[in-house]
């Protein structure tokens, strides 16, 4: 959600923010600016609108191109912001950067000042005005009031004693008139990472934008400041602490966060998710036993554990739903699972007694990341299912189970979710093997079948005409329903929350068994029902949920296995997908289903990979 990039170094600083901001677009904007010094002052461009608006207006003032910026003064330093309104509606004056009163500081932030109605009338005390409505103009104002009053004109004092006053969540870059070879940066609760450069260091919320500049980053910490010139790189405690820590080298390259010949990131994404169950899956599959490094939790923990939580928000929920039954089945604990953001304002019934997993696939959700920190001071103990190496999750938890997705830039999820499932099953059978509740025989079978996974959905990938064809026939549909039971129920939570995130057709998923408490009433002639069919001890159950929407003149698509040849006789067409040990379906059944919304936005227009109102990464609650 919002995204910062920062240079300082030898090349021209624009093009680095124009580049490093499209590799930031996945987090989901409204409106997008920089800020650089130039002639002995600072100078702000900003626009509200998509990146190729501000692109086309610093082409039209010569800062872009090489040849219409020969003869002027080079600019080596510079910052640039996507913003996501929070504070304000997009508009040209609340986009980032903000300036300062007297124009010596100038600032973008990525999340919530939560007192900053207080500063600001702290300021608007001291003879300052405001031009905009949101809470990061504050921070512009209070950097430059204790740098002229208190800091002696000092730009880290002023950043360090403006943040000491400040409380909610911050990720930060500051300029100064005064300091043309300088940026400082910080965070608290918002991510922001430091790329290490010869001759250029830089600053960007996510590690795709850096590198095209480096493989060495310093991942900043809450409540730390990173002095930055184009030779070094100091970081301190807002306390002004020196820190010491080693930079962390980035394995996976570009090409991975680029599209590589597919027309929308979505689809590259879907299409390496047989290459992305193989990395997760297969390292941890070995002579016949699931290895997961430094486990901590063991048969004694498990068995004594009071329950299972499982916390997580979005497309990371529905994986935890499908955790729960499986874990539940294999098990035999109890497991609940708790939307993020409700988690620890109802009291929950956590203490050292309980197991909590968080998911997530930044790492940097802040909702998330709340819960766990509300889970930890309970005593409970946290392991966590992350993409992201380094990521705020993945430092504070007990234990880590990283997927191997590499770079998802599409804002809606796909490969992350295959994988988070693909660590959830890991982690299940494990934990029932340790606990005695599965034979040998169950586990190296269970094994063998999570090791079939990907090639299974590269067959349903290479079949991808048959949902295509479907989708055109149905794109002008106003409203579909889902409806599946037990793990399909699960499944079908997240094949909606696909259709409606990226096509805005409105779309609910339902358990079959409901149908006839309420929803049937919304059925009519013509209403486009999904039922994934994958679960054979409930199939008789499903078969006449189908048959009472299409008695009310529902059309229905059925995603079923192949050995389940009634679905083709009481659906109105049905997409077989390899037959598979029930409990893991919802690892291959989704597939089909991410490609249905594909399709569908595709038909629609809709713009795939950057749906209208959203981010990638939820940083503010």
């Amino acid at each position: 959600m919002c995204g910062i990039v920062g240079y300082i170094g030898d090349l021209e600083a624009l093009p680095v923010l124009m580049k490093g901001l499209k590799g930031l677009e996945y987090r989901g904007y409204d409106s997008a600016g920089v800020a650089f010094p130039d002639e002995g002052h600072l100078r702000v461009i900003k626009k509200r609108g998509r990146l190729s608006v501000l692109e086309n207006m610093l082409r039209e003032q010569g800062l872009l191109d090489e040849a219409a910026r020969s003869g002027r003064q080079a600019i080596h330093l510079g910052i640039g912001h996507t913003r996501w309104a929070t504070h304000g509606a997009p508009s040209d004056e609340n986009s980032h950067p903000h300036v300062s009163r007297g124009g010596r500081i100038c600032v973008v932030h990525n999340g919530i000042i939560e007192n900053y109605i207080e500063l600001r009338k702290h300021l608007s005390d001291k003879g300052y005005t405001f031009v905009s409505q949101t809470d990061t103009e504050v921070l512009a104002h209070l950097i430059e009031y204790h740098y002229m009053t208190n800091c002696n004109f000092d730009l880290f004092c002023a950043v360090q004693t403006a943040l000491l006053e400040v409380e909610g969540s911050y990720a930060l870059a500051v300029l100064c008139m005064d300091f043309p070879d300088t940026m400082v940066a910080a965070r608290k609760d918002s991510p922001l990472v430091v790329g290490l450069g010869k001759g250029e260091n830089l600053i960007a919320s996510d590690i795709p934008a850096l590198l095209p500049h480096t493989r060495e980053v310093l991942i900043l910490e809450d409540s730390e400041i990173a002095v930055l010139t184009k030779d070094s790189v100091r970081v301190y405690t807002v306390h002004g602490d020196p820190i010491v820590r080693e930079p962390i080298h980035i394995d996976w390259d570009t090409e991975a966060a680029e599209k590589g010949g597919y027309e929308h990131f979505m689809m590259k994404e879907m299409f390496e998710e047989p290459k992305a169950m193989r990395a997760t899956l297969t390292p941890r599959i070995r002579g016949g036993r699931i290895v997961l490094e430094n486990f901590p939790f063991t048969e004694e923990r498990i068995r004594n554990a009071s329950g299972i939580h499982i916390v997580a928000c979005g497309t990371a929920y529905h994986a935890g739903y499908v955790g729960k039954y499986i874990i539940e089945k294999l098990c035999r604990i109890p497991v609940t699972v708790d939307v993020a953001s409700e988690f620890r304002y109802r009291d929950p019934l956590v203490d050292s007694n309980s197991l909590v997993i968080i998911i997530s696939q930044s790492g940097e959700t802040l909702d998330t990341i709340a819960a766990m920190r509300e889970a930890k001071k309970r005593g409970a103990g946290i392991l966590a299912i992350v993409n992201v190496v380094g990521s705020s999750i993945a430092r504070e938890a007990d234990y880590v189970l990283y997927t191997s997705a590499g770079p998802e830039i599409a804002v809606a999820s796909t490969k992350a979710y295959n994988t988070q499932l693909a660590c959830m099953y890991l982690l299940s059978i494990e934990m029932a093997k340790l606990i005695g509740k599965i034979t040998d025989d169950e586990y190296h079978r269970y094994q063998s079948e999570l090791l079939l996974i990907p090639d299974k959905i590269q067959t349903i990938l290479e079949r991808q005409s048959e949902i295509q064809r479907f989708a055109s026939q149905h794109f002008n549909a106003e409203s579909i329903f889902f409806i599946g039971r037990g793990l399909d129920y699960a499944l079908s939570m997240e094949a909606s929350l696909k259709l409606k995130e990226i096509s805005y057709i409105h779309s609910e998923a339902y358990p079959g068994g409901e149908l006839k408490h309420g929803t049937i009433a919304l059925i009519e002639k013509g209403t486009l029902v999904v039922c994934p069919l994958t679960q054979d001890n409930l199939m008789d159950k499903m078969i006449s949920n189908i048959q009472e929407v299409r008695a009310r003149g529902a059309i229905v698509l059925g995603i079923a296995t192949e050995k389940q040849k009634t679905a083709l006789q009481v659906c109105d067409q049905v997409f077989c997908i390899p037959d598979i040990d029930p409990i893991f379906a919802p690892a291959i059944a989704v597939t089909p289903c991410q490609l249905f919304a594909y399709y569908m936005a595709v038909n629609k227009g809709c713009d795939v990979d950057k749906p209208r109102n959203l981010a990638k990464s939820v940083t503010v609650e």
